[in-house]
C-alpha cells in the first residue's frame, strides 16, 4: 500500500435518528420515513455546514440491499434531490454489503486523491424495516454467498454465522468467561448509546442489562450459541460526511480544527465462497487494520478510541484481537476488566456502535465516520470522551459480510 501523497479531511458530519424497535417513536404500524427521506436528512444535514450544495463537486452513497427492501435502484440519482443544486453533478452509488457506508468513504477520498474533486459529498444509507425480521434475515443473506450457504443455513442465516463464531470461541476458549465478556460488550452498547440522542437504544431503560444479556441462548427459537442481546437491532437510518481536499476545506469556509484528517485507510477483499478458515478469527479484519495503521504511520497504541463493527457481541471481542489489544483468546478479559468501556484504556463504539446506536448496513461505515469526527472535534456532547494530546488518533472498522469485504480508515484529530 502507498502513502497518502495529499492532505484529505472529513468534516461537517450528520446522522440521522437510528429508528427501530427501542426507539419511542417506533411503531411498526404506523408510517416511517422512506429511504429519499433519509437520504435528503443526512445530505442537507451536510450541505447546511458547508455552505450549500454549490460547494460540492461530487456525491457517492453507500448503500447495501434497497433493490429489495425497497425495490429501490439508481441511488446515486437521489442524490440530486436533496438539492437542486446537486443536479447534473457526478454522483455514484457503491455496495459491499454491511461495509458499503466505508465503501463510500474511500471512493470519496480517492476523488479527493485522483484530483477529480475537491469536495465530495459521501452518504451511508439503508431502510429495513420495511418487511418482518425473518424475510429480512433472508435478505441480508445476500451478504454471504447465496449460492452456495444459503440453502442449508439458518433460517436466521448472519446471526448463526456469528453464532458459529462464538461456538467455536467457546469450545477453544471457555464458554463462561467469553459470555461474560458478550454481556460486558452489551453494557457498554446501551449505556454509550443513552448519552447520543440519535442511537436506536437511547430510550433503554433496563436496570441491569448484563444480566439480560447473560440470558441463556435458546436454539429452538434463535441461534445455539448467542441470544437477540449479543445482536445489533434492524435499524433505519442514513449518515453524511463531507470528504474535502485543503483547497476544499478553504472553499466551504471551514478550519483544519473542524476538521479530521485522513491519515490512512485501507479496503481488504476476501474470498466470499470460502468460509473462514479459523472462525475464532477475524483474519481480514486484521490485514485492514494493519494495512491501515501502517499507511497512517503509528501503531494501535496511538489510538484514542474505535469505532469497530459489532454486528453481533462475537465480532466485538474478535475485533478487539485482531486489532492486537489483546492476544487470542485473551480479548474476554480485557472487556471484562472494562478496558474497551468509556473510561477504560482504549473505548470503544462510544456512541453504541451496532448493538447500541444500530446497524443501517449501508449506513455504517459513514456513521462511524461522523461519530469519530463528533469525539476528535469535541462535538460528541454527552457522550464526549477525552482524547489525549499524545493519542490524538481514531479507528474505524467497517466490515461486510462475514469478514469478507472490510475497510478500515485512520483519522487524526487536528489541534
Amino acid at each position: 500500500m502507498k502513502k497518502m501523497r495529499k492532505k484529505v479531511y472529513m468534516t461537517a458530519g450528520y446522522n440521522t435518528i437510528s429508528l427501530g424497535t427501542g426507539r419511542k417513536e417506533f411503531h411498526p404500524k404506523k408510517p416511517r420515513p422512506g429511504l429519499e427521506e433519509y437520504i435528503t436528512e443526512a445530505g442537507k444535514g451536510v450541505l447546511e455546514q458547508i455552505g450549500g450544495a454549490g460547494n460540492v463537486d461530487e456525491g457517492i452513497i453507500g448503500n447495501f440491499m434497497a433493490a429489495r427492501f425497497n425495490r429501490q435502484g439508481n441511488l446515486a440519482a437521489l442524490i440530486p434531490a436533496i438539492d437542486e443544486g446537486l443536479r447534473w453533478k457526478p454522483c455514484s452509488r457503491v455496495e459491499g454489503a454491511c461495509g458499503s457506508g466505508g465503501l463510500a468513504l474511500t471512493g470519496a477520498v480517492k476523488s479527493v486523491l485522483a484530483e477529480t474533486a475537491d469536495v465530495v459529498l459521501a452518504i451511508g444509507v439503508e431502510v429495513q424495516n420495511t418487511v418482518k425480521a425473518i424475510y429480512g434475515a433472508d435478505i441480508l443473506a445476500g451478504a454471504g454467498w447465496y449460492r452456495g450457504e444459503r440453502k442449508n443455513g439458518h433460517a436466521y442465516f448472519f446471526p448463526n454465522q456469528f453464532s458459529d463464531r462464538a461456538g467455536a470461541y467457546f469450545e477453544k476458549y471457555g464458554r463462561d468467561r467469553t459470555r461474560q465478556a458478550f454481556a460486558r460488550w452489551y453494557r457498554n452498547a446501551i449505556e454509550n448509546a443513552r448519552l447520543c440522542p440519535t442511537a436506536q437504544e437511547y430510550h433503554n431503560q433496563v436496570a441491569d442489562l448484563e444480566a439480560l444479556a447473560l440470558t441463556e441462548p435458546n436454539p429452538k427459537v434463535f441461534c445455539e450459541h448467542i441470544n437477540v442481546f449479543d445482536c445489533s437491532k434492524v435499524s433505519d437510518a442514513a449518515a453524511g460526511i463531507a470528504v474535502v481536499s485543503e483547497e476544499g476545506l478553504a472553499r466551504i469556509g471551514l478550519k483544519p480544527e473542524d476538521a479530521v484528517e485522513v491519515v490512512g485507510f485501507a479496503t481488504v477483499e476476501a474470498d466470499l465462497t470460502v468460509p473462514p478458515a479459523d472462525h475464532t478469527k477475524l483474519e481480514t479484519s486484521a490485514r485492514a487494520v494493519r494495512q491501515a495503521l501502517e499507511i497512517a504511520g503509528i501503531t494501535r497504541d496511538d489510538l484514542a478510541t474505535v469505532e469497530c463493527h459489532d454486528c453481533f457481541t462475537i465480532s466485538g471481542l474478535l475485533s478487539v484481537e485482531a486489532i492486537g489489544f489483546a492476544e487470542q483468546g485473551a480479548g474476554p478479559e480485557f472487556i471484562t476488566a472494562g478496558q474497551t468501556a468509556r473510561g477504560g484504556r482504549i473505548p470503544f463504539n462510544t456512541t453504541g456502535g451496532l448493538v447500541g446506536w444500530g446497524h443501517p448496513t449501508g449506513g455504517t461505515g459513514v456513521r462511524q465516520a461522523v461519530t469519530l469526527w463528533q469525539q476528535l472535534t469535541g462535538r460528541a456532547g454527552d457522550a464526549q470522551i477525552a482524547i489525549p494530546a499524545e493519542r490524538p488518533y481514531g479507528l474505524a472498522i467497517n466490515m461486510g459480510g462475514n469478514d469478507k469485504t472490510v475497510v478500515a480508515v485512520v483519522f487524526r484529530q487536528i489541534r
